[in-house]
């Protein structure tokens, strides 16, 4: 997939204390994207997907086979963003409490007092989320859709900016709990990782082949590029890409289009549009644009969508994919002149 560098804006925007233009965040996003491949081999889809969720504060979940590099981008991503970084492994066995945090009674006060479960950083891995049950997993709701938490009734706000990125693998069904539809419509971006071309198999052997001592190569120094104070400059410089009315129609019609598919059975929700809305103005920024072109919202359709539609069972049997369905509707829209 081609994503657009087009010409660099040069408004400038404030946040806080800090100035931010369009040309500034499509440097930060070069260096960020750099640093990850230093340690990751290609999947540049999936780098530019997090990175652009990251421009919009959204939650991305990733979906791919073991050992393809899922949890190593994540990792790499919490180095090169100067934020805190945690990491929760998914078991059947993990309690709400363990992510949310719990009250103590402290006896020599006489009270409760609130210790913080691994949810409260910027940064948050759900490693192989569908291994935890629908309980564990409904503990991330409000945390995804509010960026707080309530426990015994008190409600506690997380730090800014806050990303969910979950992982799950594909092929295996046994020991795993499907996420729920009000849980997947809470990420902003379904991402795909597919097995590398033979090119970057094979630089992923010559990295190993030069490794020095106990060194890994996914252990390679990276320099932390963005602090906490840049991505919430980059996330309120997103907010005043112009956006024209005709994208505005352009991305109605296509969402529109999946409720009256005929390979579809349901269609897509208005949150759907409004994170198609949120994307396009991200990954215009990134690009040095202050404005959205219809690539844009042609480019992120399928990281909105394919997670929330579900197709007819016969379509299924046919071998009609979720991503085939996206094409066919992105295909049928006419999409607006520049």
């Amino acid at each position: 997939m081609a994503f657009l560098h087009g010409p660099v804006g040069n408004r400038l925007r404030r946040n806080g204390g800090d100035w931010m233009d369009f040309g500034e965040i499509a440097i930060r996003y070069e260096r960020a994207r750099e640093e990850i491949g230093r340690v990751l081999v290609g999947q540049a889809e999936l780098v530019d997907g997090v990175l652009v969720a990251l421009c919009c504060e959204g939650h991305v979940l990733i979906e791919g086979p073991p050992g393809l590099g899922k949890t190593l981008l994540v990792n790499t991503l919490g180095r090169v963003l100067d934020s805190p970084f945690r990491r929760i492994q998914f078991t059947p066995d993990l309690m709400p409490s363990d992510i949310t945090g719990h009250s103590i009674y402290d006896p020599h006060e006489r009270v409760f007092r609130f210790n913080e479960g691994p949810l409260f950083t910027s940064l948050l891995l759900a490693d192989e989320i569908n291994r935890a049950p629908a309980k564990t997993q409904s503990a991330l709701l409000e945390a995804m859709q509010e960026r707080q938490v309530t426990v015994d009734g008190h409600t506690h706000r997380l730090p800014r900016p806050f990303i969910t990125i979950a992982t799950q693998n594909p092929l295996e069904q046994e020991g795993t709990y499907p996420l729920p539809e009000a849980q997947l419509d809470r990420f902003m971006f379904k991402l795909i990782v597919d097995y590398p071309a033979p090119d970057e198999e094979a630089e992923i052997l010559s990295r190993y082949l030069a490794v020095n001592g106990a060194t890994r190569p996914e252990d390679r120094p990276v320099e932390a590029v963005l602090r906490g104070d840049d991505v919430l400059a980059i996330q309120q410089a997103v907010v005043d890409v112009v956006v024209e009315p005709s994208i505005l129609r352009y991305i109605t019609a296509i969402v529109g289009q999946t409720r009256d598919w005929p390979t579809i059975e349901v269609g897509a929700s208005p949150r759907a549009s409004v994170n198609m809305l949120l994307g396009a103005r991200a990954l215009a920024a990134s690009s040095g644009r202050d404005f959205v072109i219809p690539d844009d919202v042609k480019a992120l359709a399928p990281w909105v969508l394919r997670h929330r539609l579900r197709l007819q069972p016969e379509a299924e049997i046919e071998g009609t994919t979720v991503d085939l369905a996206i094409q066919a509707v992105l295909d049928s829209v006419e999409a607006p002149k520049s």
